[in-house]
């Protein structure tokens, strides 16, 4: 009786962890049982998809609109027959992004999925970043065909120009002088076309990178999705102790810092051990600090100053061009931050991002 007892005050503290984590979790999720009926959802989903309390217990494809994704269901369905983790973008109706995970809800000792977890991240400015990128690259290539096009004229007379100096014989070099004009008017013309191309065109379509408010539990959510490949295959351990989690930062700049950070951590894991990486966040003067801990191989003495050199790469048998590092410490330093590491060769590495702060940009 006593045992019995204590199993149903184990399944109610469960039960009540999961209700907290849905009741606390700032990411939409849904709950979706095996006769695909919804039986959870958190309030981001409640409110990015206008769900409401009577929504619980209705079968999915009576509330299936309001997710605006067409497919949803036979997404569902196929993990719920194959057993496997299904991970794609998608694009809703109202044209917004998410990074939807449907997840496999297993019984262990059937070995059979009872339901699937849903999981929307909002990924809209992810793929505004991509399409900016995409744009400043087909700019590039347009400036360097303008180029192209632009200096070949003045190259085909300033080549003119030297093979009639080839020619002037000794005694003609009355015609010198103005040859060498021809010369020099030709190389003003490239100077001029390149000075105005890349002044007026790069200006023009530079992508400048703007400052937001964030939130680090998004941001590491992001990264998390990103490397989700590497993390399931490596069977990583992913823990985050967030304290302060807003900040402004320019996204794509902090998301580059995150994901470089943990995917090392990912890369440079020990083979003798399952990979854990520790994320922290805490306040120190005038900075928020974002530890990223992990249990890998380690970095020597010698190399620890040195990896945040461009193309400097410690070795070992692992690929890399020695940039990552680089980027992250420009980044920080550009943004009035730092980057630190303390490490031991065979132990792990912790690295520290110091993020500066102002009077504004921290609110939790």
């Amino acid at each position: 009786m006593q045992n019995k007892n204590e199993q149903i005050s184990t399944l109610i503290e469960l039960n009540e962890e999961l209700e907290n984590y849905f009741r606390n979790t700032i990411i939409p999720q849904l709950f979706v049982d095996a006769q695909l009926v919804l039986r959870k959802f958190t309030p981001p989903a409640m409110k990015q998809f206008k769900l409401k309390r009577e929504h619980i217990g209705q079968p999915l494809v009576k509330v299936a609109d309001n997710f605006r994704f067409p497919t949803i269901i036979e997404n569902i369905q196929q993990v719920m027959d194959t057993g496997e983790i299904l991970e794609k973008e998608i694009q809703t109706t109202d044209m917004n992004w998410y990074q939807m995970n449907i997840l496999p809800y297993l019984v262990r000792k059937e070995n059979k999925a009872n339901g699937v977890i849903i999981t929307f991240v909002d990924i809209n400015t992810r793929i505004k970043d991509l399409k900016e990128q995409e744009k400043l690259i087909a700019e590039h290539e347009l400036l360097l065909d303008t180029i192209a096009h632009d200096v070949k004229n003045p190259l085909t007379a300033l080549g003119l120009t030297v093979e009639l100096l080839k020619k002037v014989p000794e005694k003609g070099m009355e015609r010198f002088p103005a040859l060498m004009q021809n010369v020099e008017n030709s190389l003003n013309k490239m100077k001029q076309i390149i000075h105005e191309l890349v002044q007026s065109r790069w200006h023009e379509y530079r992508y400048e990178a703007v400052e937001e408010m964030l939130d680090l539990e998004n941001i590491l959510e992001d990264v998390r999705l990103t490397l989700a490949s590497q993390i399931q295959a490596s069977k990583a351990i992913i823990k985050a102790e967030i304290g302060p989690s807003e900040i402004t930062f320019a996204r794509r700049k902090l998301r580059s810092i995150i994901y470089n950070l943990v995917n090392n951590a990912l890369k440079y894991s020990s083979p003798q051990r399952i990979p854990e990486v520790h994320i922290k966040s805490y306040t120190e003067p005038g900075y928020l600090v974002i530890s990223i801990s992990d249990n890998g191989i380690g970095i020597d003495s010698e190399n620890q100053v040195s990896i945040f050199k461009k193309y400097h790469r410690v070795k070992n048998p692992v690929e890399g061009n020695g940039v990552g590092l680089y980027l992250v410490s420009e980044i920080l330093k550009s943004a009035g931050g730092k980057i630190t590491v303390e490490s031991e060769p065979g132990k792990g590495s912790i690295f520290r991002v110091f993020l500066q702060l102002n009077e504004n940009s921290l609110l939790s």
